[in-house]
C-alpha cells in the first residue's frame, strides 16, 4: 500500500491532519505514507515516525511560469510513484490539481467547493455537520476509506534534538512557564498587544512563581518585546528565534498556553497542554483547540463569527478589543 496525503499548509492545518497519518500507519503498518507539504513547514515532519517521505511544495514556483517546467517534472515524479490512495485534505485548486497529477488508483478529498477541487476526486467526503471540527472532517475521510479511528496514538512525538536545543539556550527546566502566542495569520485574529501585556502584569502579581515565554515568528518580534517588557526579569522573548520543532518543544515544556487562533494553539492542543484560546472572527466549533473548546474565550457580538479575514465593523475588531485582560486572567488562574 502506497499513500499520498496532500496537506501543504498552514501550520495549524497540518497539525490537525496528523492523526490521519498516525491512524493510517496503525491500520497499514507496512504502508509507504508520503506527505505533500509546503517547504517552509517541512521541518515539522522531518523524521516523523509515520511519514516515510516528504514531497515538498514550493508555492512561489507554482505561480511563476518560468518555473512551470520544474513543476511538471515534479508532477511526473509524483505520477511515477503509482499511489494506491491519494488523500487531499486541503481541498483547494492547487491541491486538487496535484491530486489529479498524482493519478492514484483512488483519489479522495473533502467535499469543499471553494475552488472546485472536488472535480478531481473519485470520492468526496462531506463535512460531518455544518459546525463540525476540522479534525473530525479529516477523520471522516478515513472512515470513508474503511480505516478505523483510534486515539491510542501520540499526536506529536517528542523531538529529542529540538528539546535538547532549547534546554541549551534557555532555562526551560524546573520553571512553571506560561507560553504567550500573540501572532496569527489574519490581523483580525490578533488580540491587542496591550491586552497581552496587561494580562502578563496581572498574572505576574497573582502567580509569583510563574514565568512567561513569548513565542512567534520574526514578524511578531515587536509584539514580543512589548509583552516581555511588561514583566521584566520574569519573561523571555523568543519570537523569531526558534525552529518549528523547537517551538513544539517549548510548548510541551509550558504549564499553560495563552494563544490567538493560530498554529501554535493547535500544537498545544495536540500536546495536551492546557490552552486559553482567544477567538474573534473565527468559529471555535470548527477550528478551536481540539478537545478544549470549553476554554475558548469569545465575545458575543452579532457579527461573531464572521469567518472573514477583514473586519468591516466600526470600531474595527471590537470582538477582540472588548475581550478584557481580567476575563482572560481569570480563565488562566482557573487552569494554571
Amino acid at each position: 500500500m502506497k499513500i499520498l496525503i496532500l496537506k501543504p499548509s498552514s501550520l495549524g492545518d497540518v497539525v490537525q491532519a496528523l492523526p490521519c497519518a498516525r491512524m493510517l500507519r496503525r491500520h497499514f503498518p507496512s504502508a509507504a505514507i508520503h506527505w505533500w507539504i509546503d517547504a517552509d513547514l517541512a521541518s515539522l515532519l522531518e523524521g516523523d515516525p509515520d511519514v516515510g517521505r516528504l514531497v515538498l511544495f514550493e508555492r512561489r514556483r507554482w505561480v511563476s511560469p518560468r518555473h512551470w517546467p520544474e513543476v511538471f517534472a515534479s508532477a511526473r515524479a509524483l505520477r511515477s510513484e503509482h499511489y494506491d490512495w491519494v488523500i487531499d485534505l486541503q481541498a483547494l485548486a492547487r491541491s486538487g490539481l496535484a491530486a489529479w497529477l498524482a493519478d492514484g488508483t483512488l483519489t479522495v478529498g473533502l467535499d469543499d467547493r471553494r475552488e472546485g477541487a472536488v472535480a478531481f476526486y473519485d470520492v468526496r467526503v462531506p463535512r460531518p455537520g455544518e459546525w463540525a471540527h476540522a479534525v473530525d472532517w479529516y477523520l471522516a475521510v478515513l472512515e470513508a476509506l474503511g480505516v478505523p479511528v483510534c486515539w491510542d496514538i501520540e499526536w506529536l512525538p517528542r523531538r529529542a534534538a529540538a528539546a535538547e536545543s532549547i534546554r541549551r539556550r534557555w532555562p526551560v527546566e524546573g520553571e512553571p512557564w506560561i507560553a504567550i502566542q500573540p501572532g496569527a495569520r489574519w490581523w483580525n485574529k490578533r488580540w491587542p498587544v496591550g491586552h497581552f501585556a496587561a494580562l502578563a502584569k496581572e498574572l505576574a502579581g497573582r502567580l509569583p512563581t510563574a514565568r512567561f515565554v513569548v513565542m512567534g515568528g520574526a514578524s511578531d518580534a515587536e509584539a514580543g518585546r512589548a509583552i516581555a517588557s511588561a514583566v521584566p526579569g520574569r519573561s523571555l522573548d523568543v519570537t523569531g528565534q526558534t525552529s518549528l520543532p523547537e517551538m513544539v518543544e517549548w510548548i510541551r515544556a509550558a504549564r499553560l498556553v495563552v494563544s490567538n487562533d493560530s498554529g501554535p494553539m493547535h500544537v498545544a492542543a495536540a500536546l495536551g497542554r492546557p490552552v486559553v484560546a482567544l477567538f474573534g472572527p473565527t468559529s471555535p466549533a470548527r477550528t478551536g483547540p481540539y478537545g478544549q473548546i470549553d476554554t475558548v474565550l469569545q465575545e458575543r457580538l452579532e457579527c461573531v463569527p464572521c469567518l472573514r479575514s477583514r473586519c468591516g465593523r466600526h470600531p474595527p475588531v471590537e470582538c477582540l478589543e472588548s475581550l478584557r485582560p481580567e476575563r482572560v486572567a481569570a480563565e488562566v488562574l482557573a487552569r494554571f
